[in-house]
């Protein structure tokens, strides 16, 4: 897996103050996406061991609210190869705190119902995620007055309370 970006005080992509993820690669190819640099899976940089330690670092300070996921598509099979062990430390080293993670997967039809998404390692990396945004970026539903979202189609899902059954896995 590559990733294109960190950010390690963000204040765009989730609640309070961040540290963001931005994966490579995506096979969306939204029109009028935000972020088309982040659709090859070769940009950027190797998502490595020191990758991980500077995030867990960032991580740490009090005022950091949690880690955000977005890319790119973090829900891309190999995307979920390399961010679900990373969860799994994250989530370890961070108690308390947040995972957020866009996707322009729809929860019920391309993440929780068979498609080209749904690896043996969907319901785990659900389960390490506490808030979902959901939907593709559609140029037609563009509203820069939601919050969170960059179209009206989009949701932004508790996964602590919308698929219980994931969380328990």
């Amino acid at each position: 897996m590559n990733y294109s970006a960190i950010r390690t005080c963000d204040i765009a992509d989730g609640p309070g103050v961040r540290v963001s993820l931005f994966v490579s690669g995506c096979t969306h190819h939204c029109k009028g996406c935000f972020n088309e640099s982040t659709w090859d899976f070769a940009a950027g940089e190797p998502f490595t061991e020191e990758t991980e330690k500077r995030i867990l670092e960032a991580s740490e300070p009090s005022h950091i609210a949690g880690l955000t996921l977005l890319g790119g598509e973090p829900f891309e099979p190999v995307n979920q190869e390399g961010l679900v062990p990373f969860l799994r430390r994250w989530r370890a080293a961070n108690p308390g705190k947040d995972v957020w993670c866009y996707t322009g997967c729809v929860l019920e039809t391309q993440l929780l119902a068979p498609s080209r998404w749904r690896t043996p390692l969907t319901d785990e990396m659900l389960s390490l995620i506490d808030v979902l945004v959901d939907g593709p970026f559609i140029e037609a539903q563009k509203d820069i007055s939601l919050r969170f979202r960059g179209s009206s189609n989009q949701r932004i899902l508790d996964l602590r309370t919308a698929i219980p059954s994931a969380k328990e896995a």
